[in-house]
């Protein structure tokens, strides 16, 4: 067996284990391919996908609660957060260039898919967290709040303290 057919062998094997993983705990999957797997969106849990510096201020916002959910990363630099399902974007992530809320029987690719730039995996496994889906409302809220902060910092780079102390020459 030649190595290439060897290591589809083992990602096939890793590839059904994930879609058992996924069924046993209510998460709807669609083997696609010999390399990708599928979340359907719509009945148990929707996707939020982000670009991953909104991710990164999302995680950190949870973190400071001390609250772990699931998280995937993409080759393609986003990141989506599976949540509850019925959830709607506010109108400014609506406006928010990369966010998108899959729903409504999309399909989204789950890890251990392989894609032509790479691999989707989890940044934080959903076995960490038992297979909870987090609230739509929590995840979404803590994404406003990372892009509201995103979008403030692009307006005023390196704007740390008030101007009047930068003019009293005071120093941080």
């Amino acid at each position: 067996m030649s190595g290439w057919d060897s290591y589809r062998t083992v990602h096939g094997a890793e590839l059904r284990a994930a879609a058992r993983e996924f069924t046993v705990h209510g998460w709807p999957v669609i083997e696609e391919s010999p390399t990708e797997l599928r979340l359907v969106t719509g009945v148990t849990l929707d996707v939020l996908e982000v670009p991953a510096v909104i991710g990164r201020g999302v995680c950190a916002q949870l973190r400071a609660v001390d609250m772990v959910v699931p998280v995937a990363g993409t080759p393609t630099g986003s990141w989506w957060y599976p949540v509850t399902a019925g959830a709607v974007l506010p109108a400014d992530l609506l406006a928010t260039e990369g966010i998108v809320l899959h729903t409504a029987g999309a399909t989204v690719l789950a890890p251990p898919s392989q894609v032509p730039d790479g691999w989707v995996h989890w940044r934080v496994s959903p076995a960490l967290t038992g297979y909870r889906v987090p609230s739509a409302d929590l995840i979404v809220s803590a994404a406003a709040g990372s892009a509201r902060w995103r979008s403030d910092r692009e307006r005023h780079p390196g704007a740390q303290r008030p101007a009047a102390a930068v003019a009293a020459g005071m120093r941080s």
